[in-house]
């Protein structure tokens, strides 16, 4: 069985950006609820179909699989709950950790996260200066969500 630990954040400033380049990311929800997602993705060139289970404090269990990519935008166009959520995905080394920074578009146009998958839940890792407030077990940013409820339509305050 496949873990996923990994850590959220807001991202502040630009500083991330130098000599970043991005990969166009397109998802979507076939099942979103507390126990159980099943995500479809388009990453580039190639298509994924993600499932991810209930999780306990930083883990989940989370298995995913390469599709054709034909097979991902029918689904994406057809199958999907709620909107496509569009975004950016960068991929940074800092301090010697992986950390992806998605740049969301569309009905989610504004808002930028990064994550850190990490091995163990008290992993130490440094925070690289353009990593803002956490935002890790914050439902209103996990993906899933924001199909249903985009960014753009938080109020201010929730921003």
């Amino acid at each position: 069985m496949g873990i996923e630990i990994e850590r959220k954040f807001l991202v502040t400033g630009d500083e991330w950006r130098h000599g970043a380049v991005g990969t166009p990311y397109r998802q979507g929800y076939l099942l979103a609820d507390r126990e159980c997602t099943v995500r479809v993705r388009t990453a580039g060139t190639r298509g994924y179909l993600t499932v991810k289970g209930a999780g306990t404090g930083l883990c989940r269990p989370e298995f995913e699989y390469q599709i054709p990519l034909v097979d991902a935008e029918e689904m994406l166009a057809t199958l999907c709950q709620g909107s496509v959520v569009e975004k950016v995905r960068y991929r940074l080394d800092f301090a010697g950790h992986l950390w992806e920074i998605d740049e969301f578009g569309g009905d989610n146009r504004g808002l930028l996260l990064a994550e850190i998958e990490l091995h163990h839940e008290d992993q130490p890792f440094a925070r690289p200066p353009w990593v803002g407030r956490e935002v890790t077990g914050v439902s209103r940013y996990h993906n899933a969500f924001l199909s249903r409820q985009p960014y753009r339509t938080w109020p201010e305050q929730d921003r």
